[in-house]
């Protein structure tokens, strides 16, 4: 539940054990990343978003099936949980394989817009990280044009495989599959919340 009247929402407090940190997953399909990260990195709380029930159900399987308790789900859009969120409170947020809207008139629906961005970048602490994948390769310059214009994001990549390798400990998603299976090769593409 979002506070009312503009609070803001403490999203340690939203784990029964503490947390080291909380990380965020915007859109997270059907958990595969999500449900990996949260075995991996128990004392990490993870938050995902996904407005489609499949995914949700999908993921509430994983959270049984592995036994995670530092896993919170939102099954609505990401929007309204990012203005909820303090400054500076999460430590990484992903963003991974969202819906391309490939049509030129669609584009104003994509996720990544100079707004979305700031308000990563506003709840990324510094040093935070915001990960990216596309199998899209205009999403993946609509992303960088938009990171370059966000003064509280900078990107990270020193060479060419720093963006066509994987992020390290990636499991795979469905989505990455379904990409490489067509010929698509995937993008990883990480910012840093500058200090």
């Amino acid at each position: 539940m979002l506070p009312e009247n503009g609070g803001r929402l403490d999203p340690s407090a939203l784990f029964q054990s503490p947390v080291e940190e909380v990380w965020l997953e915007i859109g997270f399909g059907g958990g595969e990343h999500l449900a990996d990260n949260a075995e991996k990195h128990p004392g990490t709380g993870i938050i995902g978003c996904e407005p489609f029930v499949n995914g949700v159900v999908k993921l509430l399987g994983e959270i049984d099936e592995r036994a995670l308790s530092n896993v919170r789900i939102r099954d609505e859009d990401a929007t309204q949980l990012l203005a909820a969120l303090p400054d500076a409170s999460l430590a990484r947020v992903y963003l991974l394989y969202p819906d391309p809207w490939p049509k030129r008139r669609q584009r104003k629906r994509r996720f990544v817009s100079d707004a979305s961005l700031a308000e990563i970048a506003r709840v990324l602490r510094p040093g935070g990280l915001f990960r990216f994948a596309t199998d899209i390769d205009d999403y993946a310059g609509w992303t960088l044009v938009r990171t370059a214009r966000c003064p509280g994001l900078r990107w990270t990549a020193n060479g060419a495989d720093d963006w066509t390798t994987p992020f390290p400990g990636w499991p795979g998603t469905r989505y990455e599959a379904k990409a490489k299976a067509a010929g698509r090769r995937p993008s990883y593409l990480t910012f840093a919340r500058a200090p």
